[in-house]
Formats: structure tokens, sequence, C-alpha cells
């Protein structure tokens, strides 16, 4: 319960920013991936669209290894907790949007592959 209220329970506010944004890398990853494949799937996609799935998943996990490294970073800086939440907020609101309609971006490029190639 004392991590809900981002305390801890020997008394110290420190969480640990580095350690949540990597849950939330990686349950961002597991939707991302899920998203695209049965968008794809579900819209005829041929082995090229799947080909570009992989490399658009290969893209999304090396940005989140680069983000995950930041808040590494950003951590050891020893910012105040306050600006530290600010910014893990604004980056998990970012990662949540980029995960979502990232793999929607797949629709117009099915549409646009079927128009063209049947």
């Amino acid at each position: 319960m004392a991590t809900i209220w981002n305390n801890r329970a020997g008394g110290s506010r420190r969480t640990s920013f580095a350690r949540r944004i990597s849950s939330h890398l990686a349950a961002a990853l597991v939707v991302f991936c899920l998203l695209q494949i049965f968008i794809v799937a579900k819209m005829g996609g041929s082995l090229l669209l799947h080909l570009g799935v992989i490399v658009a998943i290969g893209g999304f996990a090396v940005a989140a290894r680069g983000l995950e490294r930041r808040w590494q970073m950003i951590e050891q800086a020893a910012l105040p907790h306050d600006g530290l939440a600010l910014r893990f907020r604004r980056d998990v609101l970012h990662l949540w949007a980029a995960s979502l309609i990232g793999a929607l971006l797949w629709i117009p490029v099915v549409v646009i592959y079927r128009a063209l190639f049947g």
C-alpha cells in the first residue's frame, strides 16, 4: 500500500522512477505489438506489411530503451522529487499516446496499400 502513495515503508519519499518507467515501457510495447499484429491481420495484410510490423516493433523497442536509459540518468542527477514526478507523468503520457496512435497508423497504410496493389 505504501508504493501507491509514492512513499516507502522506510519513510523515504524517493521512488524508483526508472523502474516504474521500465514497467510502463514493457506494457506499452506489448500493447503496441498486439495492436499492430491485430490491425494488419484484420485488414488482410501481406508479407510486406508483416515485415513492416517487425521493423516498427524494432524501432519502438530501440526508442523505449533510449527512454529507459534517460530515466536512469535523470534519477542519478538527484533532481527534486516534484520535478521528477512531473517529468514522469509527461513521459508516461507521451509513451502511451505513441504506443496507441503509432499502432493505429497502420490503418491508413493498409488502406493505401490495398488501393495501390489490390
